[in-house]
């Protein structure tokens, strides 16, 4: 039992940490969206 659980957590881990980086891709590629219409207007 204490094996499946421990697999468990730390499966949930993993998928956390997936869940972060992907949060944080689309923050980067929205900013860099962001500079080239600022590029452009300019």
């Amino acid at each position: 039992m204490r094996k499946v659980l421990l697999s468990l957590l730390m499966l949930a881990c993993m998928g956390l940490a997936a869940c972060s980086n992907t949060v944080a891709g689309a923050g980067q590629d929205i900013t860099n969206a962001g500079h080239a219409i600022s590029k452009s207007a300019q």
